[in-house]
Order: structure tokens, then C-alpha cells, then sequence
């Protein structure tokens, strides 16, 4: 039964996972619900007993409420609906690792995923998990990416880091830089750029080609092998080999230099070799509006860039902008695969003031 003074939702929801209960995802899942600049139409995956607490901690004036299924959630002002997972244990202690919450964590986001997968939601917007309570609750997953695409049965995908400046694509993600350096193939760099390419054209201009900027693995792109064979044996083939099937990518560029490059408006993305290289440029323009998107999925996911900040926990002063972009991102990437309307105008691309262009990828504007 529909509760007094609401509505039946009149398209499918995006759903928000809530995260590791221990740290602040909770608390700006409970925000970013609450603020009124959130536009799409939301449900979170939780605990409703802790997303309570977080709108305690927080002084959000938001109401919990319970549903069993996404059919149940409605429209209601300060209603916020929790399609509730496994009750918590009650000595849980915020800021702390825990294998328990790690397996709650996994459990939002495998229920995420099923309903996107049955089309019930129409994207998934994740607040931070932690790498460590995963490992000791004896899942084998790195991080979100690697659940996503195990889970939705996808064998190509990569992460993709976007702001309003500049969007980067990651050949590997979640390993140490020893053994990145050995993943790092003529094939593996070749599907990166045909995907990130793929992604670009979705929702991006009639006959625009996207602009791909290869980074070099080596200082000054390995000085014609002086420090290092890898640009030159590995990453020029498949750059060539792109250009061959029509992809507009250059490279191995620099690194050093290729990001601001790719700022001010001459291309459209970069395609970075390992995390660290391609995510500092991203989080130094600002943790708070860039956006982790996973990039071949049969459904969209979008997330915060920052992870569960244990020392901010149960302070209530965590900033919750990365989860309110994170959600509009996937509001228009949605809107664009379905080509419908997805909300209030957003940004033209990475480089968007020197006129570059490209989907509605990067950070709306008024956030």
C-alpha cells in the first residue's frame, strides 16, 4: 500500500549502495539523499538501523523507510526508501575494519547489481567499500571494479576517474606497480583505447571522433628506448593498431605533461598505464567532484573517487559532493544510453571552456 501524501515512482530508481557501515558512507548517503540539488529519483541498499544513526550523526531531517522490493519504494518529500539487506550485528564500531561489514558491503553491492541486471534500477551509484574488511570477510576482490564486472559477467571493462576538467581511463587498476608493469600488454593497451573510444561516442556529437591521449609508461616516453622498450614495444603498436580501425588516439605522450594537455582541451581522454599515474592528476582538481565511472558494463555504475575515511566516521562532518556528482553522473549516462532526458544541462567534456567535445561525462555544473 502506498503511504498517505506519496506517489508511486514513474521510472525506475537509481540505486545507491550504502557502502561500508563502518565508515562514512553511511552518513553522505544520508546527505546527498537529502539535499536539494539531488535531482534523479533514488533508493539506497542498507542497513536501515545504521542509515538512522548517520541521519542522527549528521542532523539530516530525513525518514527511513523500509521496503522489501523496488516496487514498494514511492515518492515522498523527506522519505527516504531502504531496500534492507541482512540486520547488522550491534557491536559493529565505527571506524574500525570489520569482516562483517566488509560482507555487508558486498552484499549491497551484489544486490545492486542484480536489480540493474533485471532493469529495476536504472543505474548504481556506490558509496565507498574497504579493501581490507573484504579480504578478511574471504572475498577475493580488490575493489568495486572487479565485483562489478565478475558479478555482471563482463570480461571487457575499466575504470574511468572524470571531473568537469579531465577524464582518465586506467590499463591497470588494483595491483602493485611491480606486477602493473608486467600486466601491461600490446592487447591490454589496445582494448582500454577501443572501449574508452566506445564510451566516449555514447551521447557525443554526430561524426565527432573522441580524441584519445595514449600516456607513456617511461620519463619523456622512454627517450627512443634510452629509458625503457615498454612505449616503444607495447604501447606505439596498439596506438598504431587503433588508428588503423579508426580511433582517433596519439602516443605514448608523455606523462608528465599529457594530463595537463588533455585539460586544457586537446583531447578528449587520456588513456593512464597504472592507478597512481592517471588518478593523481584526477583527485588533485578536487576529491569532491570527481566521479569513478566503470566503463563496459552492461548497465551504468558510477561512484565516489575517495574511500571510506575511518577517521571521519560517526563525526558527521564528512562532505558528501562526491556522492551528489557521482549521482548525477549517472543520471545523465543513463538518460544517455536510453536517449532520454536526463536532468539540467551538464558540462561538454574534459576541456569543456577551450571547446572541446564530448558526452556528459564530467561533473555537472552547480555542484
Amino acid at each position: 500500500m502506498t503511504p498517505t501524501g506519496s506517489t508511486s515512482l514513474s521510472t525506475p530508481p537509481i540505486a545507491i549502495t550504502m557502502g561500508d557501515p563502518n565508515g562514512i558512507g553511511p552518513e553522505i548517503t544520508v546527505k546527498a539523499y537529502a539535499d536539494p540539488r539531488r535531482r534523479p529519483t533514488a533508493l539506497v541498499i542498507g542497513d536501515p538501523d545504521t542509515l538512522a544513526r548517520a541521519c542522527r550523526v549528521t542532523g539530516t531531517d530525513v525518514t527511513v523507510r523500509p521496503v522489501r522490493s523496488v516496487a514498494e519504494a514511492t515518492h515522498s518529500p523527506g522519505v527516504m526508501n531502504v531496500l534492507a539487506e541482512d540486520t547488522l550485528p550491534d557491536d559493529l564500531a565505527l571506524g574500525t575494519v570489520d569482516a562483517r561489514a566488509g560482507a555487508a558491503s558486498f552484499r549491497y553491492v551484489r544486490r545492486g547489481i542484480e536489480l540493474a541486471l533485471r532493469g529495476e534500477v536504472r543505474a548504481l551509484t556506490t558509496a565507498p567499500i574497504n579493501k581490507e574488511a573484504l579480504r578478511l570477510a574471504g572475498l577475493p576482490y580488490p575493489g568495486h571494479t572487479e565485483i562489478l564486472a565478475e558479478l555482471s559477467g563482463t570480461r571487457d571493462y575499466a575504470m574511468m576517474m572524470a571531473n568537469d576538467e579531465l577524464r582518465v581511463v586506467l590499463v591497470t587498476v588494483h595491483q602493485s606497480l611491480r606486477t602493473a608493469l608486467d600486466a601491461l600488454t600490446t592487447a591490454r593497451e589496445l582494448e582500454i583505447i577501443r572501449l574508452t573510444h566506445r564510451t566516449l561516442l555514447t551521447g557525443g556529437p554526430t561524426g565527432t571522433r573522441p580524441r584519445i591521449a595514449v600516456a607513456a609508461l617511461n620519463p619523456h616516453a622512454g627517450e627512443s628506448g634510452l629509458f625503457g622498450r615498454e612505449d616503444l614495444d607495447i604501447i606505439e603498436p596498439a596506438v598504431r593498431a587503433a588508428r588503423r580501425e579508426g580511433i582517433d588516439a596519439s602516443g605514448p605522450w608523455p606523462a608528465d605533461t599529457v594530463f595537463m594537455r588533455a585539460r586544457s582541451g586537446e583531447f578528449d581522454a587520456v588513456v593512464a598505464q597504472y592507478h597512481d599515474q592517471g588518478l593523481i592528476p584526477v583527485k588533485y582538481l578536487g576529491l569532491e567532484h570527481g566521479v569513478n565511472i566503470t566503463i563496459g558494463l552492461p548497465f551504468v555504475r558510477t561512484s565516489v573517487d575517495h574511500g571510506t575515511a575511518f577517521d571521519l566516521a560517526g563525526r558527521g562532518t564528512a562532505d558528501h559532493t562526491s556522492l551528489l556528482t557521482a549521482l548525477h553522473h549517472a543520471d545523465a549516462l543513463a538518460g544517455a544510453e536510453s536517449g532520454t532526458e536526463a536532468g539540467p544541462e551538464f558540462g561538454t567534456g574534459a576541456g569543456s571552456g577551450a571547446g572541446a567535445a564530448g558526452p556528459p561525462i564530467p561533473a555537472p555544473t552547480g555542484i
